[in-house]
């Protein structure tokens, strides 16, 4: 089968109706032949902030002389930056391989996420790689990628979303996300609102895991932000580290992967390097094109648009910027939209393109009043309309629509990673 075959098949797999489960699911990998243990592995839960700190992780580990791979979700632009070793995308034929590979070992109804984290699993082992930084799809609890036995576990946030899967109260949220934790296995998570905070205290202690709660300032504080360029500069000490990521909450992410890469032995030369030269795709990323700058960000709960928004409105370009939004139907977009309206001059309301997408009508209906609103049918046209409108466009709401019309012809990434 070609990858557009295979990837078509999988395709048939998404949604929450088939799947073998954690039980089913770890029978596969004996199968397979316990691919998942023959590696070190960092494994990553959180409600907000997995892709980022895994991207760091990862790096580190590269930059220290680890043959490392990252295994993360969703992606933007093909399902092949889901895989990768050494920064590199697994190739197409190699992916099409290895899922027909974990198909063909098959008894109960394998989904669409069960197939390519055993394949990742898979691809991992036959490389010989040494570390592996794994994200959890959904939760952390049944999600495939606990089957593995971390070195260490990071948690990087916890709020309301996925409830109809996870559940309704940060309690039970808080329950699933810590299910990653496993016995003795060192857990580092950020200060946490008081109930997730106590669940993950009641999980770590439930099997004698240490858990180190990282604060912002252990060891990094913001000392200025390079807008253009699109990276801070962090305060260690008396030396000061750029950051190639902009964000409310890059600057706690990187206190998180230093604290655990320090865990694991990964040198300070090698953590400079990694937050210097990673690079990750619709987290505040700011591109260009002609007159015109975009940002793109992917935020797609209430949680994470606050963050973005109060990023934000610390730019130079707060003042008088348009922002084409779009969301799915099962996110709480009126909230995202009480928090994002009071930071643009203009709203130009889009469908992402997928089924899942919340009605123009259904948008409409939840939008503040006095807001003066466009809407399109097409991303690609509230996005020309916004960039004609005002020299600056935010595009957030949705990994979607943000990824759809970052991949827009002209767009150009900054050219260094100082």
């Amino acid at each position: 089968m070609t990858f557009d075959a295979v990837y078509q098949t999988l395709l048939g797999r998404a949604g929450t109706d088939c799947g073998a489960g954690p039980a089913g699911f770890k029978r596969l990998l004996k199968r397979l032949g316990n691919p998942h243990l023959n590696y070190r592995v960092i494994h990553v839960a959180g409600t907000n902030g997995k892709g980022s700190v895994c991207h760091l992780c990862a790096e580190a580990l590269q930059a220290a002389g680890y043959k490392t791979g990252l295994f993360v979700s969703p992606h933007l632009f093909t399902p092949a930056e889901r895989i990768r070793i050494n920064g590199r995308l697994i190739g197409k034929p190699a992916f099409a391989k290895l899922c027909q590979d974990v198909l063909a070992q098959e008894k109960e109804k394998l989904n669409f996420f069960e197939i390519l984290t055993a394949a990742a699993f898979l691809y991992f082992s036959q490389q010989q790689v040494q570390y592996a930084v794994l994200e959890t799809g959904l939760g952390g609890r049944r999600d495939p990628t606990n089957a593995c036995l971390p070195a260490a576990c990071l948690i990087t946030s916890i709020g309301l979303d996925h409830c109809a899967l996870l559940g309704h109260t940060l309690a039970q949220i808080a329950r699933e996300k810590a299910g990653i934790i496993k016995c003795g296995v060192p857990v580092f998570c950020p200060p946490l609102p008081r109930v997730p905070m106590a669940e993950i205290r009641r999980a770590a202690r439930a099997v004698s895991a240490p858990l180190e709660i990282v604060r912002e300032g252990e060891p990094f504080t913001p000392e200025n932000t390079n807008w253009s360029k699109g990276y801070m500069r962090l305060r260690k000490g008396k030396t000061l580290w750029p950051l190639h990521l902009l964000g409310e909450k890059q600057v706690q992410n990187a206190c998180l992967v230093y604290q655990a890469c320090r865990f694991l032995g990964v040198p300070d030369c090698a953590l400079k390097k990694a937050f210097a030269c990673v690079y990750v795709p619709c987290r505040f990323e700011v591109l260009r094109r002609d007159q015109n700058r975009f940002i793109f960000d992917g935020a797609h709960n209430p949680q994470a648009v606050r963050a973005f928004a109060d990023f934000f409105a610390r730019s130079p370009w707060s003042k008088n910027a348009a922002l084409v939004c779009g969301f799915m139907r099962d996110k709480d977009y009126r909230n995202m939209l009480r928090v994002l309206v009071p930071h643009f001059s203009a709203l130009y309301v889009t469908r992402p393109p997928s089924a899942r997408a919340a009605d123009l009508q259904d948008v409409r209906g939840v939008l503040p009043r006095g807001v003066k609103a466009f809407f399109f049918s097409s991303p690609a046209r509230a996005l020309r309309a916004a960039a004609r409108a005002r020299r600056t466009a935010a595009v957030t709401g949705s990994f979607y629509l943000a990824a759809y019309l970052r991949a827009r012809k002209g767009l150009t990434a900054p050219s260094d990673c100082d």
